[in-house]
């Protein structure tokens, strides 16, 4: 990874009722979102996903706000996020504009 890449990490709470139909509709992501996400600088993004619903992600990205500003001008990120925001407790907007960004305090390259 270049020095120019921001690492980010964030938490999210899923539902603990609907788990199972949030890793169904992550094993299928839609490929328009998919290709969105890569052309607006989301590179190397993972979820991780804890029984109860703690959900924790990653991705690499030149800028975060650059990354978010480019999914918010496509039509297919506010499909999706309108699509995923209920499967979410306590939620302030939508997903990719909620989470709880935390903060790095350790790296081994």
């Amino acid at each position: 990874m270049s020095a120019s890449m921001q690492r980010v990490c964030f938490q999210l709470q899923v539902r603990p009722d609907r788990l199972d139909e949030y890793r169904t509709r992550h094993r299928a992501v839609w490929p328009e979102m998919l290709a969105a996400l890569r052309s607006t600088g989301w590179h190397n993004y993972s979820l991780f996903l804890r029984p109860d619903g703690l959900l924790t992600g990653y991705f690499e990205t030149p800028s975060l706000q650059a990354a978010r500003d480019g999914m918010a001008r496509t039509d297919v990120n506010a499909r999706w996020q309108a699509e995923m925001a209920p499967f979410f407790v306590e939620l302030q907007g939508t997903p990719d504009q909620g989470f709880l960004q935390l903060e790095e305090v350790f790296h081994l390259e």
